[in-house]
């Protein structure tokens, strides 16, 4: 081997020895409580159907966009779904993004200057993370959900000022304490940036989020909404104003040099926004988590307190949190250990996802089986 190899193996070997050595795997167990697909959105056959539909009705479908968006793959069909969407979220504009990774980094690679400043809560996903640090801004970060820690950021701050938070955790489940933040944001002139993609589908009326639901569409600067969560998709929308929606098309390099998704995957975000619109998922989904918090509430279990379709039950360890996934799934529940180093040494866990498909029996039983780990 020569010595980037040598390099690469070290690391892998680390890993190993650490018992952290990620691997692909495909589970096929009968009960899903690992899955993001909390409307079943992925497995419906009726969203099938309807994007079957759409499909033959659009004349010279392409299996692919042939380039970027910039130059021969935007398609009169996305613009249309950017604006179905956007208007869906009460937003002005949005812009469609190839994965929710690609829309975070593009808008905060591209947004902030060199003499501004980028304020993140502690627990924000990676692709969060990464955009902040492409950027030339200063970086902060506050401490999980503080706001006293957030306002004390807020008040080193120079220049203009983005404060980036999700307004669900994806590893703890928990919710950010939205309008709080955005008073902080108002009170300092701070420009309020919030990833929605474990809250669409699952808060507000008809799955429109977390920031619609209090209110704060007016006030937030930028919505992330990711796709292959509750939507059962693919892709991301920045959501916002047509000054923010012209920029990006301008200056974030992961919308501007990149192929464009093809129409296929554009038609599925449309008829999942469809039939988003026709039910009423967004109560079907809140009852499971009402059932699952009432069966743990009075049961001394080690949990995060949580009102999303995101659950977790804490261990000291990885090899503890591995071992209790284990004796899970082999009872038949696809429930996946989180580790460290992606989660903090000492708060290793089950994360537990509800599905409006998980019948009342199927999360009673897994209550059960947790109370005997």
């Amino acid at each position: 081997m020569n010595q980037a190899e040598n390099f690469l193996q070290k690391k892998l070997n680390e890993r190993v020895e650490k018992g952290l050595l990620r691997k692909l795997t495909s589970t096929s167990l009968p009960i899903d409580f690992c899955s993001n697909d909390y409307l079943g959105f992925a497995r419906s056959l009726a969203l099938k159907e309807l994007i079957d539909k759409q499909s033959s009705e659009i004349e010279n479908f392409k299996n692919g966009s042939g380039g970027s968006r910039l130059l021969s793959g935007n398609h009169p069909f996305t613009e249309k779904t950017e604006q179905f969407i956007a208007n869906f979220h009460h937003a002005q504009s949005g812009l469609i993004f190839n994965s929710g990774y690609d829309a975070n980094i593009g808008l905060l690679s591209s947004i902030p200057q060199r003499g501004d400043t980028i304020i993140t809560d502690d627990l924000i996903h990676a692709s969060l993370i990464d955009g902040a640090r492409l950027s030339y801004a200063e970086r902060f970060k506050f401490k999980h959900n503080d706001l006293i820690d957030l306002e004390q950021k807020l008040k080193n701050a120079k220049g203009i000022t983005y404060v980036v938070v999700e307004s669900v955790y994806s590893m703890d489940g928990d919710t950010a304490p939205l309008v709080e933040i955005n008073e902080l944001c108002k009170k300092y002139n701070a420009n309020l940036i919030v990833d929605e993609a474990h809250a669409t589908g699952v808060f507000g009326q008809q799955g429109k989020g977390l920031v619609y639901q209090l209110g704060l569409e007016n006030d937030v600067f930028a919505r992330i909404v990711t796709f292959g969560k509750a939507m059962g998709t693919h892709g991301a929308i920045i959501l916002g104003n047509d000054t923010l929606r012209n920029y990006l098309i301008n200056f974030a390099r992961s919308f501007i040099y990149t192929t464009a998704a093809p129409l296929h995957n554009i038609i599925s975000i449309n008829c999942a926004y469809q039939l988003l619109s026709s039910g009423d998922f967004e109560y079907q989904i809140q009852q499971k988590i009402a059932l699952y918090n009432q069966l743990i509430k009075n049961i001394n279990l080690p949990v995060i307190k949580s009102t999303s379709a995101i659950q977790t039950m804490l261990f000291d360890d990885n090899d503890s949190a591995r071992n209790a996934a284990a004796v899970m799934q082999s009872k038949g529940f696809d429930v996946k250990a989180i580790l460290s180093p992606t989660v903090p040494e000492g708060k290793e866990r089950l994360r537990i996802c509800l599905h409006t498909y998980n019948s009342d029996q199927e999360i009673t039983d897994l209550v059960n089986e947790l109370k005997v780990l």
